[in-house]
């Protein structure tokens, strides 16, 4: 993996990786080097709070649902926002797949209204130490496959990891079939 980035890419959580808060994670990669490491969020993690009950500024733009999602176990207390910009980019946005980037929340949105098409909010991230995540792939605990836009946004995050797989070629695809429990099959 040395030299080749997976910013905007997607880790798929193997049967490998077992249970614990990343079984069945969708992973969108945000950040990723050889000297700082990689970060990146869960996309398919929906809590039970409301952005608006959470930063109220920021509930109209949510996208449904409208909940802050569980990025990931580092820093909980931490809010990290993905947005859909309709219209080029706005200060304090970074792009990451698409029209959908990153986006610092200390940002006036009334300012950034025109602009973005919807967000949704992070608490905490997931994050790997230089070299951590390529050993984690290859000991086979994460499918590496390409995001779309519509992946990081998507109002049915709960069949996430199962339609993400299904799209995929080959032997990957079947693995949208694997049982939640493999006892019971």
């Amino acid at each position: 993996m040395t030299g080749s980035s997976l910013k905007g890419k997607l880790l798929v959580a193997t049967p490998a990786l077992g249970d614990g808060i990343f079984d069945r994670s969708v992973v969108l990669v945000i950040e990723h080097d050889d000297t700082e490491g990689a970060f990146g969020v869960v996309l398919n993690r929906p809590s039970t709070t409301d952005v608006d009950g959470a930063l109220p500024e920021w509930g109209r733009l949510a996208a449904s649902p409208p909940v802050v999602f569980v990025g990931g176990p580092v820093s909980p207390e931490a809010a990290i926002c993905l947005a859909r910009m309709s219209s080029g980019d706005a200060e304090g946005w970074v792009p990451v797949v698409g029209a959908v980037g990153a986006l610092d929340l200390s940002q006036d949105p009334d300012m950034l209204a025109a602009a973005v098409d919807e967000v949704r909010l992070f608490s905490g991230y997931a994050g790997w130490t230089t070299g951590q995540l390529e050993g984690e792939i290859e000991a086979g605990a994460w499918f590496v496959v390409d995001a779309l836009e519509d992946d990081v946004l998507n109002p049915e995050p709960d069949s996430l990891w199962q339609r993400v797989l299904r799209r995929q070629r080959g032997n990957v695809a079947m693995f949208a079939a694997f049982p939640e429990d493999p006892t019971t099959n």
